[in-house]
């Protein structure tokens, strides 16, 4: 086997941390052979030195880090941390990755699918389309449909809300963003505008939600700022149902003032006597939009490579920051 800096004398002891049987579906047979050039991943090899983690982590306590006093990395192939770890690694020094850069290219591509599809209105024309196939899409009621000089709105400079305003560059949309970290030179701002969040909702005719679920954040998009929101607007949330008030959200669809695509909702799954199923102008989805199928091996290629880079001693890809710990997802 060709060495590398970590393998010329062994392989780092290692783990998988996550729901039983994960770990096939997010590395194919060529990912899992990078991996154990450089990760010795049989049971019972000693203290581990890395865990490779993803959906169903256990949790990682103080109790468990002082059991594994030789562990150098935890490697996530998934978005947040935060479901199974606090900063205490981060505090110990323990080099922590995540994958939500590759989980983000998923979700923003379909957000810019949905964006682009409510613009045309596309869901609505379909239900009429197929009680009444003789539409006529020239009515004057249709006069508004499109997307050609639509305002988009981002609600969170996170990374999957920036990767939505790059994929939206090659089309004629005017698009505003609302972030409070974001600052006056940010390269972003080449390709949106930044406004408050009362502005995003009054001006907008689409908003899409990408704010971290945080204390802070829960209810943020409230009954007045939906209320706000020009009258057909749609409401996008692929993030958290905790930043959308609900009930509002529910009761504005009832009066027809606004639509919704949800990838999210509380609770999770939604049962089916549940409001949200049989209110005019929504569109469910069950949490669709992170990666899925076949995507899953994108978060696993990001496992590799930060396996990779911390075998030849190169700093973390995607590490994740203890200044920024406590303000992203």
């Amino acid at each position: 086997m060709t060495t590398t800096a970590a393998s010329a004398d062994r392989r780092l002891r290692a783990r998988f941390a996550m729901q039983e049987g994960l770990e096939h579906r997010f590395f194919d047979a060529a990912q899992r052979e990078r991996l154990e050039r450089h990760l010795d991943l049989r049971p019972g090899t000693g203290d581990v030195e890395v865990l490779v983690t993803g959906w169903g982590a256990p949790p990682i306590g103080t109790a468990e880090l002082d059991a594994m006093p030789s562990l150098r990395a935890i490697l996530h192939a998934a978005g947040t941390v935060k479901t199974f770890l606090t900063d205490e690694p981060l505090r110990r020094g323990i080099r922590v990755t995540s994958a939500a850069a590759a989980n983000a290219l998923p979700v923003a591509e379909f957000t810019l699918a949905a964006i682009l599809s409510a613009g045309k209105s596309t869901a609505e024309i379909a239900d009429e389309y197929a009680a009444q196939p003789a539409i006529d899409l020239n009515e004057e009621r249709f006069a508004g449909i499109g997307n050609y000089g639509r305002v988009v709105g981002i609600l969170g400079a996170s990374q999957i809300g920036r990767r939505v305003v790059e994929l939206l560059r090659p089309f004629d949309v005017e698009v505003l963003v609302s972030d409070p970290y974001l600052a006056a030179d940010d390269p972003l701002l080449a390709a949106a505008r930044s406004v408050t969040l009362e502005e995003l909702f009054a001006n907008s005719d689409i908003v899409t939600v990408h704010a971290p679920d945080l204390p802070q954040t829960k209810g943020l998009v409230s009954r007045e700022l939906l209320a706000s929101m020009r009258h057909g607007a749609v409401l996008i949330n692929t993030a958290r149902p905790a930043l959308v008030d609900q009930p509002a959200l529910v009761e504005l669809l009832r009066q027809r003032r606004i639509r919704a695509v949800l990838d999210v909702s509380e609770p999770e799954p939604l049962p089916l006597d549940h409001p949200l199923r049989s209110v005019p102008g929504v569109t469910l989805t069950p949490h669709l939009a992170g990666a899925r199928g076949n995507e899953l091996r994108r978060l696993g290629e990001a496992v590799v490579r930060e396996v990779e880079a911390l075998s030849a001693g190169r700093p973390a890809l995607h590490p994740v920051r203890p200044e920024l710990f406590g303000i992203t997802a």
